[in-house]
């Protein structure tokens, strides 16, 4: 059974059979090859989506109520759309909530609807579950009523995130279940919120990915101490600079050297790690047009000493997964991938090699640290869907 026939047999078990059309909508989760916590600082990112993908089944229903039935959760929710109630703790039903009062606060008529989730994007993976769900489900309930937002979904999304649940993110989560392209990667611009698509070779290579499962610790509160201090800096900049800094995006790389021995430690490698994560975002992107797919793992691992030792976002399960993945023939560099503090873990392969690796990579990976791994290839998907009714 797939995916989308699954979500069609919750949404008739939850709410029974009916007649009417049914709309089903799919969002993938997304990696992101390069740029760690480059995103809210307005820098680069270089995200693909990923053929892991959350499914939604919608019908309309005659009332203004909004039914949804989570698979995942094993739980049904459900709001007024006359009265839709604020964020609860983060409940997966606040994010449904959230896109259906954006979407209306944006100028949408919705009507009530019967939703069915299917997850298919492992939760808590710094794959971005979140933003699957979160772009699978605001346009299902768009196009229940006719509506077509396009790329607006992402900034609907966002605001969902970041507005209504409360969660602080950056775009590039959204923008890639939104805008992502089969075969291919975003080289992605937060500031400008525009992107060029970069080929990602099936044929060449293939990017395996290893969730250490892990469960990650104290991220929000981390995540908010890193915002704070990356603004410490560009608050230094602005007044070092005399121009007009707003992120470290506008920083460069000569202007961080001339000036990182006047900042405290802590702000100095924060500063160091986006500034310089923004060079290699680029320069990955120009070697991933070059077909210099050797370049562009040593940048990952590059990527990932920054994030490891500057960003200090990374822990021993992740420092494993990368040097058992970098220590096998055919991996060309690894890094991890999210938030850090557990999570999941990219590597580059050579697609000849890709089979012998997930094997090896499971196996050395349990041996080392007694957790068992998920190690799985992924092929860049393409972006949100509206599958035939």
């Amino acid at each position: 059974m797939t995916q989308t026939e699954r979500a069609r047999r919750v949404l008739d078990e939850e709410f029974g059979p009916a007649g009417g059309p049914v709309s089903v909508v799919s969002a993938p989760g997304r990696v992101n090859l390069i740029g760690g916590h480059t995103d809210y600082n307005d820098g680069l990112v270089l995200p693909m989506g990923v053929d892991r993908r959350t499914v939604v089944a919608a019908r309309p229903r005659e009332d203004r109520t909004v039914a949804v039935r989570s698979a995942v959760f094993g739980e049904t929710a459900s709001f007024d759309l006359d009265a839709v109630e604020a964020a609860v703790d983060g409940a997966w039903s606040d994010y449904v909530r959230g896109v259906a009062d954006r979407l209306q606060g944006r100028g949408y008529d919705l009507g009530g609807a019967e939703l069915a989730v299917v997850g298919g994007v492992p939760m808590g993976a710094g794959l971005s579950s979140s933003a699957a769900f979160e772009v699978a489900t605001a346009d299902a309930l768009a196009a229940v009523a006719g509506h077509s937002p396009g790329g607006e979904l992402v900034d609907v999304c966002w605001e969902a995130e970041t507005e209504f649940v409360g969660l602080n993110c950056g775009i590039m989560d959204q923008y890639a279940a939104t805008f992502a392209e089969p075969d291919s990667a975003l080289f992605l611009d937060c500031r400008a919120r525009d992107h060029e698509v970069v080929p990602v070779p099936a044929e060449a290579v293939t990017v395996v990915v290893t969730n250490t499962n892990v469960q990650r610790d104290l991220v929000e509160s981390a995540y908010n101490d890193r915002v704070a201090t990356c603004q410490e800096g560009v608050d230094y900049f602005r007044d070092a600079l005399g121009e007009p800094v707003t992120a470290l995006r506008d920083v460069s790389l000569a202007a961080f050297r001339d000036h990182e021995g006047a900042l405290p430690e802590t702000v100095r490698k924060r500063v160091r790690h986006v500034v310089s994560e923004n060079h290699r975002v680029r320069e990955a992107a120009d070697a991933l047009r070059a077909g210099e797919f050797g370049r562009v793992g040593g940048l990952l691992n590059h990527s990932h000493a920054s994030l490891r030792t500057d960003y200090e976002v990374s822990i021993d399960e992740l420092d494993a997964a990368v040097a058992i993945a970098n220590g096998l023939d055919g991996v060309l560099g690894s890094r991890m991938t999210g938030a850090g503090f557990g999570g999941c873990v990219v590597s580059l392969v050579r697609s000849d090699a890709v089979d012998e690796v997930t094997a090896a990579v499971h196996e050395q990976y349990l041996d080392e640290t007694g957790i068992e791994p998920d190690v799985y290839a992924c092929t860049p998907d393409g972006g949100v869907r509206r599958h035939e009714s």
